[in-house]
Formats: structure tokens, C-alpha cells, sequence
């Protein structure tokens, strides 16, 4: 009986642990992936070593206040909450600069699911960025805090308290 029970488990076991990782998650940092522009322009995350940055599925106001101590946003439009985004690229832009937005826009993605953005999976997989109950992405408005060494810090999700994120901010911006 425990060879059959043996012979169960390995023939569970060895093809999990032979199945190749994808790219997404042999990455080490948000440098190992690159995303396509909100003007169509595919963008390495290496252009953002060194800062620290917020990744967020909606717009932001931080920037502005952050921007001099080296904080970029990083937007990434996604309609997968309640039909909230539901525009082409320039429309979502000329929404974003009605708001003057100042930070850089990328192209709408999925952030949960198989078609999520290899970043959004990598971003949630890491000790840092998982999320309350599960790690899918449960509205807009989550933040994953990036440090300098492009590792997540925190994920912030949409009830979470401003002054909390600010307070990281101004820690990390400092730093």
C-alpha cells in the first residue's frame, strides 16, 4: 500500500516540478519587463531604476507632490472592474489630461486573470504584493509601492488609508 501511495504522490509531484516557469516568473525585479506605452511605444521598466515607483491600474495625484525626490507613477488603465475604463487609449488619455495628469500612462491591460500583464502576475506573487483574501486584484485604485531596487514594498488596496501610502512615500523618497 505505500508503494502505491508513493507511486501517487511522485506521479503528482514530477510533472509540477518539471513544468518550465514562464518569464514572468523567473524575473527578479520590475526591470526584467518592459510594457507598451498608452502612445504605442514598448517601454523597458529599466528607465525607471533607482526611483521609486508606484504602479497603480488607475491615475493618481501623488505625482506632482513626489515627482522632485525621484517617485514615478507608473498607470496601467485596465476594464476589468466594472466597465470603468471602457475607452481606446486616446480616449483614456484625453480623460487623464483633463486632470492635467503629469506620469506615465501605459496601454490598457488585464490585471487579473490568464491575459493579465506578466508584470500584474509577477507583482502579485511577490511576499510583498499579495493581496487579502487571494491575490487577485479586487477594484481599481490598488498601488504596489516599489523601492529603488525595484522590489514591491507594499500593495495598498483601494480602502486603504491615504496618509498611510503618503507616510511610505515620504520614507522611501528619502531614502
Amino acid at each position: 500500500m505505500r508503494l502505491i501511495g508513493c507511486t501517487v504522490l511522485l506521479s503528482v509531484l514530477l510533472p509540477a516540478m518539471s513544468t518550465p516557469l514562464e518569464e514572468w516568473q523567473r524575473a527578479t525585479s520590475i526591470y526584467n519587463f518592459s510594457a507598451t506605452d498608452i502612445d504605442g511605444n514598448v517601454v523597458s521598466l529599466e528607465k525607471y531604476r533607482g526611483n521609486v515607483v508606484i504602479i497603480t491600474n488607475v491615475f493618481t495625484q501623488l505625482h506632482a507632490k513626489y515627482a522632485e525626490r525621484g517617485l514615478s507613477i507608473l498607470a496601467f488603465p485596465s476594464n476589468q472592474f466594472g466597465n470603468q475604463e471602457p475607452g481606446n487609449e486616446t480616449q483614456i488619455r484625453q480623460f487623464a489630461d483633463t486632470f492635467q495628469a503629469r506620469f506615465d500612462m501605459f496601454s490598457k491591460i488585464e490585471v487579473n486573470g490568464q491575459n493579465a500583464h506578466p508584470l500584474w502576475k509577477w507583482l502579485k506573487e511577490q511576499p510583498n504584493g499579495k493581496g487579502l483574501f487571494g491575490n487577485s486584484i479586487k477594484w481599481n485604485f490598488t498601488k504596489f509601492l516599489i523601492n529603488r531596487e525595484g522590489q514591491v514594498v507594499k500593495r495598498y488596496g483601494p480602502l486603504d488609508d491615504p496618509s498611510v501610502r503618503t507616510k511610505s512615500l515620504f520614507i522611501l523618497a528619502k531614502t
